[in-house]
C-alpha cells in the first residue's frame, strides 16, 4: 500500500438451545433464509463495500498529504505524521477508559495485560514505520506486490489464533484480488511511473516483508480484541503505547528532519488533513472489522493506491492507464466474492461451545455441534 496504509452487525437468530442441544435439526425454511449468500448480496454486502472503499479513502487522504508534502514542501516525516495521530487516539480513547468503571478502567485493564499492549503497540508503530522506510531504497512495484505478502500472513494468523476456516472460494477470492494488483503494477510501469530502481532493493524488500507482517499481527489482534472486548480498549491501548513508542523514536530518527521544516500554515493543514485522515482510519477500521473480519478488510483496502492514483491524474500529473479501471474492477470482484461466501469459525477442542458459522460478511447462524448430547433435564 501507499504511505498511509497501517495492517464488525449481528443479526442472528438462535434456534433455541434445549432444541439443539437435544439433536432436533434446525427448520429449513430458518437455515436457508439466515444462511444462504444470496440472501445476503443485497444491501449488506453493499455496505460491506462501502464500508470498505471509504477505509480506502481515508488512506488515499494520508497517501496524497504525505505526497504534497514530500514534493512540494520536502518534508519527510513519517513517525512524526503517526505520532500526532497516535496522540489524538490517545485523547480520545485512552482519556475514555480512564473514566471507565470497573473492568474497562484503564488502569484494570494495564495491571492485566500492560505488556500485551505493548507488543501491540510496537507491531502497529513499527508496521508503519518499515513500510514508509522501504520506499527509499527499492521500488514502487516491489512495494505493491511485495506488501500484498501480509495477506496470506494474516488468513494464516486468523487460522491459528482466531480459528477461522477457509473455504476453497476464499483462497480464489484472494487470488483475484491480487492478479487486480498485478494489474495496477503493469499499469504503473506502462504509465512510467516505476522511475526508480531504489538504491539498496534487497534492504527495501525485506523492510516491506516485514512490514507487512506486522501489518497482519496488528490487524487480527485487532480483531480479536474488537470481537471478544471493545473497540475502545483496542484504540486507547494502541493510542496509549503507540504514543510513548513513535514520540522515542521520532526523537531517536527524525528530530533533524522536524528541526529543519520551515513551518506554514500550508504545511500546518497538510499535517492536519494527514492525522485526520488517519484518526478516521483508526476508529472505523474496527467498526467494520467488527462486522466483517481483518482478511476482508484489508481485500477491500487494495483499492487505496487505485484511488491515489486517480487523483495524481489531476494533482501531479499521471499519466492514465485503462488497466487502472479494469484493476480496480478485478480487485472488487474479488472482495465481493470473498465477503459473499460463508466462512467458519471452529472452536477449540477443549471448548464446550458450539462452533459458529460465519456467513457472508458476518458470523451469521449456529452451527449444531454433533457430540453434544444433554437431556432436557440436564439442560434445564
Amino acid at each position: 500500500m501507499d504511505l498511509g496504509r497501517f495492517r464488525r452487525v449481528d443479526t442472528v437468530k438462535a434456534v433455541p438451545v434445549a432444541a439443539w442441544r437435544e439433536g432436533n435439526e434446525i427448520p429449513r425454511d430458518a437455515a436457508k433464509e439466515e444462511c444462504s449468500p444470496s440472501g445476503l448480496a443485497g444491501g449488506n454486502i453493499l455496505k460491506t463495500v462501502a464500508l470498505g472503499q471509504m477505509l480506502s479513502l481515508c488512506i488515499c487522504g494520508t497517501a496524497i498529504t504525505s505526497q504534497y508534502l514530500a514534493e512540494k514542501y520536502q518534508v519527510n516525516t513519517p513517525m512524526l505524521q503517526s505520532f500526532i495521530n497516535y496522540c489524538l487516539l490517545f485523547l480520545i480513547y485512552t482519556v475514555m477508559l480512564a473514566f471507565q468503571s470497573g473492568s474497562d478502567n484503564l488502569l484494570n485493564i494495564l495491571k492485566r495485560k500492560w505488556w500485551k499492549y505493548i507488543l501491540l503497540g510496537l507491531a502497529d508503530v513499527e508496521a508503519n514505520y518499515l513500510i514508509v522506510r522501504a520506499y527509499q531504497y527499492t521500488t514502487l512495484t516491489s512495494v505493491q506486490l511485495l506488501d500484498c505478502f501480509g495477506i496470506p500472513v494474516l488468513m494464516a494468523l486468523s487460522w491459528f489464533i482466531l480459528y477461522a476456516r477457509y473455504r476453497v472460494i476464499h483462497f480464489i477470492a484472494v487470488s483475484v484480488c491480487l492478479l487486480g494488483v498485478g494489474t495496477m503494477v503493469g499499469a504503473d510501469i506502462l504509465a512510467g511511473r516505476e522511475d526508480s530502481s531504489g538504491s539498496q532493493v534487497l534492504i527495501g524488500d525485506i523492510l516491506v516483508l516485514l512490514g507487512a507482517s506486522l501489518y497482519a499481527v496488528s490487524n487480527v489482534c485487532e480483531e480479536y480484541i474488537v470481537k471478544k472486548l471493545s473497540r475502545q480498549e483496542f484504540l486507547g491501548m494502541v493510542g496509549l503505547f503507540g504514543t510513548i513508542i513513535s514520540g522515542i523514536q521520532l526523537l531517536i530518527v527524525e528530530y533533524k528532519d522536524i528541526a529543519s521544516i520551515h513551518w506554514d500554515w500550508k504545511i500546518a493543514l497538510l499535517f492536519v488533513a494527514f492525522a485526520l485522515c488517519m484518526f478516521c482510519l483508526y476508529s472505523f477500521m474496527p467498526l467494520v472489522i467488527k462486522v466483517t473480519s481483518a482478511t476482508s478488510v484489508n481485500l477491500g483496502i487494495l483499492t487505496a493506491d487505485l484511488y491515489s492514483l486517480f487523483f495524481g491524474l489531476f494533482l501531479f500529473g499521471y499519466k492514465f492507464s485503462g488497466l487502472y479501471i479494469l484493476s480496480f474492477t478485478i480487485i472488487m470482484v474479488g472482495f465481493i466474492l470473498y465477503c459473499s461466501t460463508p466462512t467458519r469459525t471452529a472452536e477449540p477442542a477443549e471448548s464446550s461451545v458450539p462452533q459458529v458459522t460465519s456467513i457472508g460478511i458476518d458470523n451469521l447462524g449456529l452451527k449444531l455441534e454433533e457430540n453434544l448430547q444433554e437431556t432436557p433435564t440436564a439442560i434445564l
